[in-house]
């Protein structure tokens, strides 16, 4: 079970709710420890001396602030306690506001909100601010001091109950301008004039057309699904332990599942469009091969089996449009091995950097001629 990490009151106007904060999120990052390579022998760290090298003890250690390369100023505990926050139990909500108005990049951590007594007027109040909320579709922005630190704060209804989310100050946040390539993207709310055109910063700025714009969009909603967490897992953690859970058990070696390649440049986007839109719109030639009613589609050999493939693939990059089929996943694509396969026999250049929907985009394009 949780534990609380919090325990206060949220007040707005006249109305003090008591109320308890517990952990919303349990990190799952791998951790290790370092060993001295070929022993058993752990590596630890230590605070030492610059100039002398000796082991320091934490009351032989002070803080300095850098103000410039190699100029610091000394802080001392006692002038820090001077400044120190009151460990308040309060969270005073300043003002509510639309959940659509907070970007996503201001949240920081997340904490659920349990009344601190499940019967009784104090459960009451927690349920009338959970409700209330809910009806005016309204977030609660305040400022909560969780051990020694002030947070920003969002409290919002969550299913049937409230969520904390403590967030970063605007000053914590950078700047787009501050991302040099990001100076030549056109803004999205300007593409009155499609095209190239300069921005202030003199850089080309490229925009793109009313076609690409629109073949994107159809793209997008063929895409479109009610977002399920629980449909993506972090792989690379979970191939991490079933290697180490291996090793434990002896095993010299495991079959990791391949990864993805880095993507490489996309040079023709208008037929990756149309390669991506075709290869969604038609699921059914992209599962097996051409001319195959009956049999589950099968690895073809090399051969004479790759040739059948090559047809099979070519219809699934390159179906026609089919209306009712338009929201099918793209994962119905034959596999990246397969795909592979025919763009080594097609001479697809940068193959092997390209992914899955890369290389189902390039076989969408005229065959090239080999001598």
């Amino acid at each position: 079970m949780a534990r609380g990490i919090w325990s206060g009151s949220i007040s707005f106007g006249l109305v003090n709710v008591p109320v308890k904060l517990y952990p919303a999120v349990r990190r799952k990052d791998l951790r290790f420890h370092q060993f001295q390579a070929g022993t058993s022998d752990r590596v630890r760290y230590k605070r030492v001396s610059e100039a002398t090298g000796d082991e320091l003890s934490p009351e032989q250690i002070a803080r300095g602030y850098e103000l410039s390369r190699g100029r610091y100023v000394m802080v001392s505990d006692d002038d820090l306690d001077s400044f120190k926050l009151e460990a308040t139990h309060t969270i005073d909500i300043e003002e509510f506001v639309d959940l659509q108005s907070i970007d996503p990049i201001f949240y920081d951590s997340t904490y659920y909100v349990a009344p601190s007594e499940p019967t009784g007027a104090t459960a009451k109040a927690y349920t009338l601010l959970a409700q209330a909320m809910t009806r005016r579709s309204k977030v609660a922005i305040g400022r909560v001091v969780i051990r020694t630190k002030q947070y920003l704060a969002a409290i919002r209804p969550f299913e049937n109950a409230l969520a904390l989310s403590t967030m970063l100050f605007a000053d914590e946040v950078l700047p787009l301008s501050s991302v040099e390539d990001l100076n030549g993207v056109a803004n999205p709310s300007d593409l009155a004039n499609p095209g190239s055109g300069a921005n202030p910063n003199g850089r080309e700025q490229v925009k793109p057309n009313d076609r690409e714009l629109s073949m994107a969009a159809q793209l997008i909603d063929s895409l479109a699904a009610e977002f399920d967490p629980g449909k993506y897992h972090d792989t690379y953690r979970e191939q991490v332990l079933q290697m180490i859970r291996s090793r434990a058990d002896g095993q010299a070696e495991i079959q990791l599942s391949p990864s993805s390649p880095a993507p490489s440049n996309v040079v023709d986007i208008m037929a990756a469009l149309e390669a991506s839109l075709a290869a969604v719109r038609d699921p059914a030639a992209a599962r097996k091969p051409a001319g195959d009613t009956a049999a589950p589609r099968k690895p073809a050999a090399r051969g004479q089996g790759a040739r059948s493939q090559s047809v099979g693939i070519r219809s699934a990059v390159a179906g026609g449009p089919s209306p009712e089929e338009q929201r099918s996943s793209i994962d119905s694509l034959p596999s990246r091995e397969e795909l592979y396969e025919e763009a080594k026999r097609r001479g697809v250049p940068g193959r092997s950097k390209m992914t899955r929907q890369q290389l189902a985009a390039a076989l969408g394009q005229p065959e090239r001629k080999t001598a």
